[in-house]
């Protein structure tokens, strides 16, 4: 087995795991003996990988995005993980996503504000702006689903 095939197929079985093997059966749908074909090293299911439905409903239950971050790397993509998980899914749809933009959009002025005032942005003022920069990146992902939606 070549290492891309088996490097997914760890990272597949890691996903299983960090959900257990019962939660990603109803899940999933699948069956013990599917979810393992997908990550097994045997000859015969070498080219068996999980369905990426699959792997969307199992991160979205795991503690970590393992295939995802896996499929990354192989590319050499670097992601930043974003634990925030909101008890709600929200439902305001693209209004609210407007009001949460531009909310974030003045509190990353108002730190870019705050760093630039002597002339020097130091790196703790620098990693400030970067984490309302992602804050703001992560408000535009879930507009962009959400018109997403709305088109569908």
């Amino acid at each position: 087995m070549d290492t891309v095939a088996n490097y997914l197929k760890k990272h597949t079985e890691a996903l299983v795991k960090d959900v257990g093997i019962e939660a990603a059966c109803k899940l999933t749908g699948k069956s013990k003996a599917t979810l393992g074909r997908y990550y097994s090293d045997n000859d015969e299911h070498y080219d068996r990988f999980m369905p990426i439905d699959a792997v969307v409903a199992l991160e979205k239950a795991a503690k970590y995005p393992h295939v995802t971050s896996a499929l990354a790397e192989l590319q050499g993509i670097g992601l930043s993980y974003n634990e925030r998980r909101t008890n709600t899914e929200s439902s305001g749809g693209v209004n609210t996503d407007v009001i949460a933009l531009s909310q974030r959009f003045a509190m990353l002025m108002s730190e870019y504000h705050q760093s630039i005032e002597d002339g020097v942005i130091t790196i703790n003022e620098a990693k400030r702006l970067l984490r309302e920069t992602l804050a703001l990146q992560q408000v535009l992902v879930e507009m962009k689903l959400h018109l997403e939606e709305e088109t569908v």
